[in-house]
């Protein structure tokens, strides 16, 4: 395994790696650029980057502008604001024109910590996925945010990504052939009994918790799913046919997100029991983040807890 880095940070060393050589690339940004980290990309080209200040709906538009001319742009904020103060604008002028604009909501979920739920947000993955043509992708190490940079950049058509704020540990650097894919899951480690499907920063939770299942005698198969839109149904129907049951993890409400998505294909598929791991429908709370994740069952120990009961309930 490799070392430790936030996601945001490895964002934007990948926005400068991939960026910088294509002169289609711009970036915008909402005065945060160094919580997004695109400044960066800001100091090495200076002439495709732009400061909008805290005007998310207007810099959204901007990047509709940007891509109607043959543009590639990204546009950055708190997840909280991209996804929610630019909503309507990524719905209208950018998803239904079906416009190349990349959209970045960085400090996301429970882990801002002592921002407080005024700026936790846990409802990003919920409101891109209800928008036609939008793509999803929630990367959960350095590793792994990098290789989704160059897949984002290259593919036509909107995207949003969420990043993160605290330094977590690499992971996928060490899985053999690993292959980012934009709609295709990773298997991280292969069991027969139950299925972990996680996203961001529950990647390495739920690792953890395969191993303590490990212990208890139970086979666990551990996905990682860095894209939530379009979902890896086909990866998500073969782990519920060989395993019979299914756990998923993510840093965000409970409603909306990965379990959502899992389980609406589970229900049109292959029915077995699905538990989910989130925020359970509440807003955060202020405080040290993984104390935050405690009092909101965002931990291994839950992620075990849940999957004995879904092996439990499949027998």
């Amino acid at each position: 395994m490799g070392g430790k880095i936030s996601t945001r940070a490895a964002y934007g060393e990948a926005l400068l790696e991939y960026g910088a050589p294509n002169e289609k690339v711009y970036a915008l940004e909402a005065d945060l650029a160094e919580c997004t980290m695109s400044g960066k990309f800001g100091h090495a080209c200076p002439e495709r980057f732009f400061e909008i200040g805290i005007a998310e709906a207007n810099m959204i538009a901007m990047g509709a502008g940007f891509a109607a001319n043959g543009k590639i742009p990204v546009c950055h904020s708190f997840g909280l604001f991209t996804a929610g103060r630019g909503y309507d604008q990524i719905r209208n002028s950018i998803a239904y024109p079906k416009l190349n604009v990349k959209i970045v909501g960085t400090n996301v979920g429970l882990t801002v910590g002592e921002d407080g739920p005024t700026h936790q947000c846990i409802e990003d993955l919920a409101l891109m996925r209800v928008v036609p043509n939008m793509v999803i992708l929630s990367p959960c190490d350095g590793f792994e945010t990098k290789a989704a940079v160059k897949a984002m950049l290259e593919y036509e058509g909107p995207v949003f990504m969420r990043t993160g704020r605290p330094v977590v540990e690499t992971v996928t650097d060490s899985v053999p052939d690993y292959k980012f894919e934009i709609g295709k899951g990773v298997v991280l480690a292969e069991g027969t009994d139950v299925t972990l499907i996680a996203t961001g920063l529950m990647v390495q939770e739920t690792l953890k918790a395969a191993e303590l299942l490990k212990k208890d005698g139970i086979s666990a198969r551990m996905i990682d799913m860095h894209t939530i839109k379009p979902i890896d149904r086909e990866l998500i129907v073969k782990a519920a046919k060989e395993t019979g049951a299914i756990v998923t993890a993510e840093e965000h409400n409970i409603i909306g997100g990965l379990g959502s998505a899992v389980s609406e294909v589970i229900c049109g598929e292959y029915l077995v029991p699905v538990e989910r791991v989130g925020v359970e429908d509440k807003f955060g709370h202020s405080g040290d983040a993984w104390k935050v994740m405690e009092m909101y069952g965002l931990t291994l120990e839950n992620i075990v807890h849940k999957a004995k009961k879904a092996i439990a309930r499949k027998n």
